[in-house]
């Protein structure tokens, strides 16, 4: 139901239209396959950002360009934030920043994601698409980063402390994936390059977390 009513339905009628494609991606989907409540819904879109733009407008929405370099526009309809990014592959990464390049490839954007589990899809008509093994890992309560560890650890390092947050949020065993738990220890130094306002939020978030 929460794909066909309320203010979202009107965002994807927008974007998902006319030669290009429009999708709910992360942890939307993931919460609502698992029946949890569902805090805030990201849209991606084949789109490039001054499309987006252009559509939102014609339909009355309010925007706000929040990342527009990393191709991220948010959209407000009715008090209700969307988070809108166009489809997209990294170029460089510097370990918190990333130099993108727009694209129209779904799976290559589901892949640069950081778990299996946050790189589902779901079209308006209620359809998962999987790149990744999310479902399975879904249905085993297990984060797993996609492809590499220690590589989606140097894209960013903050993913060191989402793999602990994400496992006490929605892991059910007191051990995480061997091979996440071995990359988070070997970049434990990563997470000095990070800021400390960072590092505090992500905490606060894994210390109220149910696990």
């Amino acid at each position: 139901a929460w794909l066909t009513v309320g203010t979202l339905p009107r965002l994807l009628g927008v974007l998902d239209c006319n030669d290009e494609e429009a999708r709910v991606v992360g942890g939307a989907v993931r919460n609502a396959l698992l029946d949890v409540p569902i805090a805030e819904i990201d849209v991606a879109t084949t789109a490039v950002p001054d499309d987006v733009i252009k559509r939102v407008t014609a339909a009355g929405f309010k925007h706000v360009p929040t990342g527009i370099e990393h191709g991220t526009v948010t959209v407000i309809i009715d008090k209700h934030p969307f988070e809108v990014t166009t489809l997209r592959k990294d170029v460089e990464t510097y370990g918190r920043h990333a130099k993108v390049e727009f694209g129209r490839d779904w799976k290559a954007d589901a892949e640069r994601r950081d778990f299996t589990i946050n790189s589902l899809s779901a079209t308006r008509d209620g359809t998962i698409y999987d790149y990744t093994g999310g479902l399975a890992d879904l249905g085993h309560r297990r984060v797993r980063f996609i492809g590499d560890p220690a590589k989606r650890i140097a894209e960013d390092y903050l993913r060191i402390l989402r793999f602990f947050r994400f496992h006490a949020a929605y892991g059910t065993s007191d051990h995480p994936d061997p091979a996440g738990l071995a990359a988070c220890i070997q970049g434990r130094n990563g997470l000095d390059q990070l800021s400390r306002e960072r590092l505090r939020m992500e905490i606060m978030k894994l210390v109220i977390a149910p696990h």
